[in-house]
């Protein structure tokens, strides 16, 4: 692999990050983040423009066919803006969910929309034992029809369709259907609105079988922690910017010793969480052998380094770090509620271990 970028993936991140500055700075973020679903058609439309929607996704279905490197550099320019609204869910999640299991005449039915800005949609997964293995489903659809509930969903109330995850299969189920009620839930993260779906003999149609849905969620996993990386380089950057003009005893406290390391252990933290996505994104592109653990090991890492960041940042901060004023407090939030989705760090470690064992085996 290279270890470096090339000239057109550099010129892909600094783009991506000129856009999400002018299109979504802290003001526009805020925004969206006090209304109810975080949504904005104009930005959307915008993201759309650029080809964001459509990044990884094959030209046929009107994608842009780039690569998983590719999504791990926007992912961690849309971390660094603190993107709100359904780009993950859409585009990430459900796209991603399509392109591995859909067949072409699905793809041409939803994938597409989702690459042209015309449709937005998400994933419901988890249920009440809150796990992540595809294994611990129980949903299941009898006669084309599902009935339970489907809990934290990101962003169910802008999508135009869904895609529920159920014992052994995955269906699509219109935004509208019969029998189909979409409830607001609590969630830590205020940039990313959660739900409550619930059926009640709400027709579905079926996609595919579950058996492909790892490598989805390996794509989705790693472009998580791509944007956690983004998220702990703005983190950084809040906090060295802070240091550097906050003065104590006459002199700024980016002079002190003890401020020093905690702003290079951020430093470290956040390179070395970079390299493993980047490396995970390279993994999942090229096909190699070990991408699912390569990918474990990004979420791994990255989920256990934005929260020490985070930590870092809002100790040198102090007590304003926790004001509501200050956009630390969101990067912190963002940062915890990425932590535990799609797996924390101990599920991904349990996770390696099993396939370290079996590979032994």
């Amino acid at each position: 692999m290279q270890f470096g970028l090339s000239e057109s993936q550099e010129f892909l991140k600094d783009s991506a990050r000129k856009f999400f500055a002018g299109e979504c700075p802290s003001a526009e973020m805020r925004r969206l983040m006090e209304s109810d679903t975080a949504y904005d058609a104009a930005l959307w439309s915008k993201l759309t423009d650029q080809g964001y929607t459509g990044i990884i996704f094959p030209e046929e279905y009107g994608g842009v066919g780039l690569g998983k490197v590719e999504l791990m550099l926007l992912m961690e320019e849309s971390g660094r803006a603190l993107l709100p609204g359904p780009f993950f869910s859409t585009v990430v999640l459900a796209g991603s969910v399509l392109d591995t299991l859909a067949t072409p005449a699905h793809k041409k039915q939803y994938l597409e929309p989702i690459c042209r800005g015309e449709a937005r949609a998400t994933v419901a997964i988890l249920e009440q034992n809150a796990s992540w293995n595809p294994h611990d489903v129980q949903l299941s659809a009898v006669n084309g029809k599902l009935n339970g509930a489907k809990f934290f969903v990101p962003d169910a109330a802008t999508a135009d369709f869904l895609l529920v995850v159920a014992r052994s299969e995955v269906f699509a189920v219109d935004a509208k259907a019969r029998g189909l009620k979409i409830s607001p839930m609590h969630g830590m993260d205020l940039t990313r609105k959660l739900y409550v779906v619930e059926f009640s003999d709400t027709p579905a149609e079926k996609i595919s079988s579950a058996a492909g849905l790892a490598r989805a969620f390996d794509v989705a996993t790693a472009a998580l922690a791509a944007e956690l990386v983004g998220g702990m380089q703005r983190t950084l950057d809040i906090t060295v910017e802070y240091a550097k003009t906050r003065k104590q005893f006459g002199k700024p406290i980016g002079m002190f010793q003890a401020v020093q390391h905690q702003c290079a252990d951020m430093y470290l933290e956040t390179e070395s969480s970079r390299s493993a996505v980047y490396y995970a994104g390279w993994a999942l592109e090229e096909n190699s052998p070990d991408a699912s653990t390569a990918v474990s090991i990004a979420k791994m890492y990255a989920s256990d380094a934005a929260r020490t960041v985070g930590n870092r940042g809002i100790q040198i901060h102090g007590g304003m770090g926790f004001t509501w004023e200050n956009d630390l407090h969101l990067y912190y939030r963002r940062a915890k509620a990425s932590e535990t989705a799609f797996g924390d760090a101990t599920f991904h470690r349990a996770r390696i271990a099993s396939v370290v064992i079996d590979s032994e085996g």
